[in-house]
């Protein structure tokens, strides 16, 4: 078996794998690969697949799969695994450093300490506790993001198609009604025909004046020309992402230049630990899988 690591993993994993098959991340290899392993950065489009000749299984070490030809990929016989369990705790504890980050002023502290100005009239913080967030999909990261929030205090409500009950979370029938009792809402979904854009004027419209806005899911869930104006305006208080329309961001993204706006480059799967997690999971699958 030829095993082609396109992508960043845990440094350890090209000798755990070592029993299996060899393992190399040459690009010009790619045509010899029998297993392609990625994560976020490579995209496995059908121009890129018609390179890739002996391919019969690709796994992405992550959540989604957006970055990968499914349909292509069936054509061509080959299998699609991904790893959504191991990333669940480093992906939500993120999301709630955004969160912790905002409402504590922690940028706009850093970057005044560092300026040599002490702000500490000017900046007035806010707690997490009383407030209500709302969960806009309430999957494994969700309901990791859902348990940190409840120690926090925070009242935790969710909408999700596809669940009608959650242990954690008060589940609402409609995104409106999420929309108008959140004061906080954290994105956990995935890009599909339904949720690309959602989050736009129409939507923001029915949001609580000041809510905060998390993303840690996918950037092209927001409408950022919409989404900047409501920052520029008040409406939305404060947006912290981890996420992109495209990695790295267009230079000329609105959100760069928007006011209140907290970022981070789509580091959420990349703890140590979770890159660990994912090469436990991509070990256990190589073994179990046959062709």
């Amino acid at each position: 078996m030829k095993i082609m690591i396109a992508d960043a993993f845990d440094d350890s994993l090209p000798g755990r794998l070592a029993t299996l098959g060899e393992t190399f991340s040459d690009p010009a290899r790619l045509a010899e690969a029998d297993v392609l392993l990625i994560r976020s950065k490579s995209k496995v489009t059908r121009e890129y697949l018609a390179g890739a000749p002996n391919l019969k299984l690709v796994i992405r070490g992550g959540v989604g799969l957006d970055n990968v030809d499914i349909e292509a990929c069936r054509e061509k016989g080959i299998d699609v695994k991904n790893t959504p369990r191991a990333s669940s705790v480093a992906v939500a504890e993120l999301a709630m450093a955004l969160m912790l980050a905002i409402p504590n002023r922690l940028v706009e502290g850093h970057v005044g300490m560092k300026e040599g100005k002490w702000l500490k009239k000017e900046l007035k913080r806010t707690e997490l506790y009383g407030k209500t967030l709302g969960l806009l999909g309430a999957g494994l990261i969700g309901t990791e993001v859902a348990r940190r929030a409840q120690a926090f205090g925070m009242t935790v409500i969710a909408h999700d198609h596809y669940l009608a009950n959650h242990a954690l979370a008060e589940m609402v029938d409609e995104d409106d009604e999420l929309f108008a009792r959140s004061d906080y809402i954290s994105i956990h979904l995935p890009i599909t025909p339904e949720t690309k854009g959602m989050i736009n004027k129409h939507a923001i419209e029915k949001m609580k004046d000041g809510v905060i806005l998390i993303n840690t899911a996918r950037g092209k869930v927001i409408v950022e020309e919409d989404l900047a104006e409501a920052l520029k305006s008040g409406k939305v208080r404060a947006y912290g992402t981890d996420v992109f329309f495209s990695d790295p961001p267009d230079p000329k993204s609105p959100l760069l230049s928007a006011p209140n706006v907290v970022m981070t480059p789509h580091i959420g799967g990349s703890s140590k630990e979770n890159l660990l997690r994912i090469g436990d999971i991509v070990v256990e699958i190589l073994r179990k899988w046959k062709r």
